[in-house]
């Protein structure tokens, strides 16, 4: 492009090192468009209007000095006054003709990309300041954009009110905020080729978890239509993971997705106008996926690209914020903006800290939960924007949404609460920018609390939040990672609930010792496996819908199972990888079996299921075969399809040596053939057939996870559920560790893997220091005494010769 000042510059001139010039995110869209696209990332093209432009505007009238008058010894405390300077703040810019150097320069390049992009051609009209998208601040959401922008007029008028954007009230308090001087500030503005997401979809990725900080996934969110609804809170979109090792080594599937409610969509209210209306998706929208799995993948592909490149440039990871959006014209992907991320970046890996809730009672509200901390103070709901001026320090904000003008009370809010949103709208944005709890997409949070009510918000279980009444007692560790030595013996998690997984994963740990394969089908998949399969057996038609509708979308019912299941596993063993990941098959008991969606239908009643048809012995019997099919596919596809081959399946309650070979030969007519792709298979310890025919059982199985609660109870025999034979459950009998002694030593005897899983070293001191000195290979224990057992070891060993 020619131009005679440098008003004006194109993408492929502009790059990383121009912040200066044109605005981060400009400069941030001109570094891609020219080193990326190439690569195949799909940047549109435009060019931005300089902060130079911007200066000449304001030189050429003189308007310096009115900026001042209005903003000279502000209080932004003072929220009408605010108001009032900020309004004549904007009003000098807006009374300011467009020289006409400038206006042509900017027709000039607008002609240059109709010749790209034929006549008529709609563009983006956004602002980019130039101390925008800064590792420091992000600026994000501050300053207007206007869309579907065409001709000259329209055009000039939306970067006049893109430069009096730099005069919002949201934005002059930002700059104060983060210690920005208001005249050394200088808005550019981005005029870039129109993605029409308003006839398909748009959304914001991470190249992080943006909860945890996770470095290791592409977290990506999603809906119909324009991204603002997405960006604001308005509507609950799609989620989905990618897991960044295993798609780097070429394997093309999803970690996980969940699917939103989209309820609506942005669209344009007249095809030539500036103004958007919401309207309603249809049922058939809402019970599918804005993006196809695959489109997903290519989105995945395109963040590792733009993170590695930033990252080359930095030399050393940047992970990245990054928008995009399809074209309901041409069907494709652009990105349209990337920023470094700069608020899980920040968080800091090598202090640990842990909220513990005392107690607590039913929840009030549920929702997406965003960071995880807890807090508590007096509700105040906010129902509209007038009423924002109530809102006290301390208080918990609960809103059905926030806008980036909402700044003044989020600030000081001890949490946020709302009914709409996703993880990464603007409250969950903000929210994890001040370092406060937040919980989204409640759905009816602003009906259920009331203002002046007491409550504790809590988003210290997993990806759900909720909302207790009362202030509830929180327990709060710190622990210091930093050079935290390891002990011999390894020490690895039990866990079972895979939302917990990333954050888990940073407690130092050698692996996951067992994973419970049955709070995923309890809590996520919700319904028996052989419901799925047979239908028409359950007698109840509303059940029988219920099924059904579980499975709506999935070609065969059972998908529905095999694919909830494996993105469970997949979780866990991503978050853990390349880390060993134990994962049991399932292990429920009858009445459990019968207690899921559509279950009685396929359980029989047994006077004492602890000792009934559990485990190895279900999954080959008719009545339990094409469910264990179903876990085998499972397991097959994290291996194989998402290359997680750091999982090892482990059988439970397996009494016989017959029967291992049984549910061995199935598992390889399911196409998990033990030592094929470095497959290795696992047994339980906890029968006391399994110690007195080890060696028979070492021959079979490549390694033992001692059950410490089922070898107890057997050993002795006593339920482990009887209350009034409690004090006679006792894993320090000297039966009992006569047993675990002949299990460890038969396994090393046979050179295989022997763990044990169970809390009794937790509990007992002495109980782990007699597995330490029998050579125990590992120890698997729940998250929350990992710390303090991992201490008590480390004692333990320095007593102990250098061989162990």
């Amino acid at each position: 492009m020619e131009h005679a000042l440098p008003f004006v510059m194109g993408f492929a001139e502009i790059g990383a090192d121009d912040v200066n010039l044109v605005g981060g995110k400009n400069a941030s869209l001109g570094e891609m468009y020219r080193h990326l696209t190439p690569r195949g990332v799909r940047i549109p093209n435009g060019f931005a209007v300089t902060a130079a432009a911007y200066r000449y505007l304001l030189d050429s009238a003189g308007a310096w000095e009115a900026l001042h008058e209005a903003l000279d010894d502000l209080n932004v405390d003072d929220v009408d006054d605010l108001a009032r300077r900020a309004r004549a703040a904007r009003n000098v810019i807006l009374g300011l003709p467009i020289p006409a150097d400038l206006a042509d320069a900017i027709k000039r390049a607008y002609r240059e990309l109709e010749q790209q992009y034929g006549a008529h051609l709609s563009v983006a009209v956004r602002s980019s300041a130039t101390a925008e998208d800064l590792p420091t601040a992000s600026f994000a959401g501050q300053h207007d954009s206007f869309l579907n922008i065409s001709g000259d007029v329209r055009l000039l008028e939306s970067v006049r009110h893109c430069f009096a954007s730099l005069f919002t009230d949201r934005a002059i308090r930002y700059r104060v905020n983060n210690g920005f001087d208001h005249f050394k500030v200088y808005l550019s503005v981005t005029v870039m080729k129109m993605v029409r997401s308003d006839l398909a979809a748009s959304g914001v990725l991470f190249t992080l978890d943006t909860d945890t900080g996770f470095p290791d996934v592409v977290f990506i969110t999603g809906a119909y239509g324009l991204g603002e609804n997405v960006v604001q809170g308005a509507v609950d979109p799609d989620e989905f993971y990618v897991f960044k090792p295993t798609l780097r080594a070429g394997y093309r599937k999803l970690l996980r997705r969940r699917r939103g409610h989209k309820a609506i969509r942005m669209v344009y209210a007249d095809e030539g106008g500036l103004r958007t209306r919401s309207e309603p998706t249809s049922r058939a929208e809402r019970a599918s996926y804005c993006i196809t799995d695959a489109e997903a993948l290519n989105l995945a592909d395109a963040a590792l690209t733009i993170e590695a490149h930033y990252s080359d440039r930095a030399g050393s990871a940047v992970p990245m914020d990054i928008e995009w959006a399809k074209d309901g014209h041409d069907g494709e992907l652009y990105i349209v903006q990337a920023r470094p991320e700069t608020i899980a970046a920040k968080r800091s890996t090598h202090i640990l800290r842990e909220y513990t809730l005392d107690a607590r009672t039913g929840p009030l509200v549920e929702g997406h939960a965003v960071g995880a901390s807890v807090a508590s103070g007096l509700a105040r709901v906010i129902t509209r924007p007038s009423e924002l001026e109530q809102f006290q320090p301390g208080e918990v904000l609960v809103a059905e949404m926030t806008t980036p003008d909402w700044g003044t009370v989020m600030n000081i809010a001890a949490a946020i609460v709302t009914d709409h949103g996703g993880r990464t709208c603007h409250a969950a944005i903000v929210a994890r920018e001040l370092g406060i709890p937040a919980i989204v997409g409640c759905d009816d949070a602003t009906r259920k609390i009331r203002t002046g009510d007491r409550v504790t918000v809590s988003c210290a279980e997993g990806d759900r939040g909720r909302v207790y009444k009362g202030e509830i007692p929180v327990t709060v560790t710190e622990t210091d990672l930093t050079n935290m030595p390891r002990p011999r013996t390894h020490i690895m998690i039990n866990l079972g609930n895979p939302a917990l997984a990333f954050q888990t994963s940073m407690i130092p740990n050698d692996g996951v010792g067992l994973a419970r394969t049955e709070f995923i089908v309890a809590e996520h998949i919700k319904v028996h496996p052989m419901a799925l399969l047979h239908p028409e057996k359950i007698t109840d038609p509303e059940v029988r819908a219920q099924v059904m509708a579980l499975a709506n979308g999935f070609e065969n019912p059972g998908d529905y199972f095999v694919q909830s299941l494996a993105e469970g596993v997949a979780t866990i063993a991503a978050a853990f990888y390349p880390k060993p990941v134990v994962v049991r098959m399932s292990d429920f008991k009858t009445n459990e079996y019968a207690a899921l969606l559509g279950g009685r239908w396929f359980e029989m009643t047994e006077a004492n299921p602890m000792i009934g048809f559990r485990g190895a012995s279900r999954y080959t019997h008719p009545a339990y075969a094409e469910g264990f099919a179903l876990e085998c596919a499972a397991i097959r596809s994290v291996r194989e399809e998402m290359g997680l081959v750091n999982v090892i399946p482990m059988i439970p309650f397996c009494r016989r040596i017959d029967e291992a070979r049984r549910v061995l030969d199935a598992m390889a007519a399911h196409g998990l053939v033990r030592g094929e792709n470095g497959l290795e298979v696992y047994v339980m310890c906890e029968i006391p057939n399994n110690v007195i025919l080890v060696d028979a059982f070492a021959a079979l199985f490549d390694g033992f996870s001692i059950g410490s609660n089922d070898l107890t109870q057997l050993t002795l025999g006593v339920d482990r559920d009887s209350e009034i034979l409690a004090d006679d459950f006792d894993e320090r009998d000297e039966g009992v560790r006569e047993m675990i002694r002949l299990a460890v030593t038969g396994a090393r005897r046979n050179h295989r893997h022997c763990g044990f899983c169970g809390q009794a070293p937790s509990d007992y001191p002495e109980m782990a220091a007699y597995l330490v000195e029998l050579g125990i290979s590992s120890i698997s224990l729940n998250p929350d005494v990992v710390l303090d057992t991992t201490r008590h070891l480390l004692a333990i060993e320095q007593g102990l010769p250098d061989d162990g």
